[in-house]
C-alpha cells in the first residue's frame, strides 16, 4: 500500500492540480498523524461528522469508512471535482461546495478538520455557535496557544478571553510543518474543542474595546474605545460607575471573569 505522502502527490500530479498555499492549501501526508486525528475523535456508527476543507479526502475518506455520515464543505471547486471521484463508493459523504463562512450548518455532532488556517477565528466563533459533542481540530501552533493563553503573557488576547467562556480547549499533540504538503511556514497542533458556553454582545464589545489598548490601564483603554460599546453615553462618567480596582489595571493582566465583571457593570450602568 502506498504511503501517504506518495499517494497524496500522485493524486495531484493525475489532477494536474498545484496547491495555493495563499489560500491555506495545506495537505496532510505524514499517515501517522492522521491516525492519531481519527483515534481522537472517537468515530462511532451513528456519528455525523462535519468536515471543513476536506481537500483531496485525506481525512474525510477513513471518516467515512468509520462513522455513520460525513458532511464536507470544500470551497476550491477543482479541489471538489477529484473529492467527488474519490468518494464514489461512499454513498454516506454529504459534499457541499461552498464557503463554510457563509453557509448553515447541517446537523453534526463532531467535527473533525484540518482546518484553512486563513479562517482560524472566524470559523472557531462560528462553530461554536451550534450545538455539538466535540472536535478534533488542526491549527497553526501560535493561533492554538494565542487560544489557552493565560492572563499577563504575551499571547493573551481578546480571542483567549472569548474562548476561556466559549469552550474547553486541550492541546492533543504538535505536528510538524513537515507533516504537510507544501511544507507551511509554521508548525501545527491537533487540539479537543468542546463547546461549553456563549457569549453576550455587551461582553464581546467590552472585550474589543479593552484589547485595541492592551497594555494600557483597563480606565484608559475604555475611554479611548467606548464607540465599540456605546456611541450615546460619556465615557468618563460611566467608567467612574465601574470599580476602580479592576479599571486600575492592565489590560493583558485582566482575568476573564474580571473582565466579564467589568462588562456586566457596564451593562447595568448603560442601561
Amino acid at each position: 500500500m502506498k504511503n501517504l505522502a506518495t499517494e497524496t502527490k500522485k493524486i495531484l500530479k493525475d489532477y494536474n492540480i498545484r496547491l495555493n498555499k495563499r489560500l491555506g492549501q495545506h495537505y496532510l501526508i505524514d499517515d501517522s498523524k492522521r491516525q492519531k486525528i481519527l483515534s481522537y475523535a472517537d468515530l462511532k456508527d451513528d456519528d455525523t461528522i462535519l468536515e471543513i476543507g476536506p481537500g483531496i479526502g485525506t481525512l474525510t475518506i477513513p471518516l467515512a469508512s468509520r462513522a455513520g455520515k460525513v458532511i464536507a464543505i470544500e470551497k476550491d471547486k477543482r479541489i471538489a471535482t477529484i473529492l467527488k471521484d474519490r468518494l464514489k463508493d461512499y454513498e454516506n459523504v454529504e459534499l457541499i461546495i461552498g464557503d463554510a463562512l457563509k453557509i448553515d450548518f447541517p446537523y453534526f455532532n463532531k467535527i473533525v478538520s484540518n482546518l484553512p488556517y486563513k479562517i482560524s477565528s472566524p470559523i472557531t466563533f462560528k462553530l461554536l455557535e451550534y450545538d455539538f459533542d466535540f472536535g478534533i481540530l488542526m491549527y497553526q501552533r501560535e493561533f492554538a496557544e494565542r487560544m489557552i493563553a493565560k492572563p499577563g503573557t504575551k499571547d493573551y488576547s481578546r480571542l483567549s478571553v472569548a474562548l476561556y467562556f466559549m469552550a474547553d480547549i486541550e492541546i492533543l499533540d504538535y505536528v510538524p510543518r513537515s507533516a504537510f504538503l507544501p511544507p507551511p511556514k509554521v508548525d501545527s497542533v491537533i487540539l479537543k474543542l468542546t463547546p461549553k458556553g456563549k457569549i453576550n454582545g455587551i461582553f464581546e464589545r467590552t472585550c474589543r474595546a479593552l484589547f485595541q489598548h492592551k497594555r494600557k490601564k483597563a480606565r484608559n483603554a475604555l475611554i479611548e474605545s467606548f464607540h465599540e460599546i456605546s456611541a450615546d453615553a460619556d465615557p468618563r462618567k460611566i467608567v467612574e460607575l465601574i470599580d476602580p480596582r479592576l479599571l486600575e489595571k492592565r489590560v493583558f493582566t485582566l482575568t476573564a471573569e474580571e473582565i466579564l465583571k467589568i462588562s456586566n457593570e457596564l451593562k447595568r450602568v448603560i442601561s
